[in-house]
């Protein structure tokens, strides 16, 4: 796994996180990518660096501007590919694994042609 992809894997986690109602802290990405505490401490660090997230007092991870747009590109890549996979016959299992491998590698352009050619 490359910076990059790691980098949107843990963005895409804190969004999510997010989304479910939470207000997520490192132990919670690392419950959530299966990852070490240790681990996640290390890519907080990098992520508030790069001015991605911001760290409350509380704990909790908050994405930046340019975090949430970096984590919101990536989640719907991940989702359009699962659902997209899931209708053509690949098991949920292996639509989910495959869309979070491909998220990173296609590039927004062809993500957009690809969407549109799907949904005509």
């Amino acid at each position: 796994m490359d910076k990059r992809e790691s980098r949107e894997d843990y963005l895409e986690a804190i969004l999510q996180l997010y989304n479910e109602g939470h207000s997520p802290k490192s132990i919670d990405v690392a419950n959530k990518l299966g990852f070490s505490k240790p681990s996640v401490s290390i890519a907080v660090k990098k992520l508030k660096q790069d001015k991605l997230i911001t760290v409350e007092k509380d704990g909790s991870l908050m994405l930046t501007k340019e975090g949430h747009k970096i984590a919101e590109n990536t989640l719907e890549k991940h989702e359009f590919l699962t659902a997209f996979f899931i209708k053509i016959g690949v098991d949920p299992i292996s639509a989910e694994d495959q869309a979070c491998k491909i998220e990173h590698g296609i590039d927004e352009d062809t993500f957009q042609k690809l969407k549109k050619f799907i949904c005509k």
